[in-house]
Order: structure tokens, then C-alpha cells, then sequence
């Protein structure tokens, strides 16, 4: 009987225990988290607006001469 006893000590719970443990660690967690002002949200937003078409300004402008090579060494080829 000792032996059964300690076998369900030692068992898992079930997942919807683990998963509610989870949960609950998680939410105590987000109440720590610090929450960044709406101002520093639209400067970082901006950021990033401004990376993004930077990148594509200069991905395009690479596809242009490239396309541009191209057009030129098929034409001499002709």
C-alpha cells in the first residue's frame, strides 16, 4: 500500500493543471512587466517606419540596376 501511495505522490498532474500553473505564472509575470509610454510606442513605431523604407529605397533601387545590367548585357548579345 506504501508503494501506491508514493507512485501517485510522484505522478504528474494532469495537463490541465500544469497548463492552469502555467497560466497563472504567467499572469502574475505581466504585472510586473513595465508598459511603455504612448509616446515612446509612436517614436519606436516611427522608427521603424523610417528603417522599413529606407530598406526598401535601396532593395529597389538595387533591383533597378540590376534590371538594368541585364537589359544591357542581353542586347549586346543580340
Amino acid at each position: 500500500m506504501a508503494n501506491n501511495q508514493k507512485a501517485a505522490d510522484d505522478k504528474k498532474p494532469n495537463i490541465f493543471v500544469r497548463a492552469g500553473r502555467k497560466l497563472k505564472e504567467t499572469f502574475s509575470e505581466l504585472k510586473r512587466v513595465t508598459w511603455p509610454t504612448f509616446p515612446k510606442v509612436v517614436k519606436a513605431t516611427c522608427v521603424v517606419l523610417v528603417v522599413v523604407v529606407a530598406f526598401t529605397v535601396v532593395v529597389t533601387g538595387i533591383n533597378y540596376g540590376l534590371q538594368a545590367l541585364l537589359d544591357v548585357v542581353t542586347k549586346i548579345g543580340q
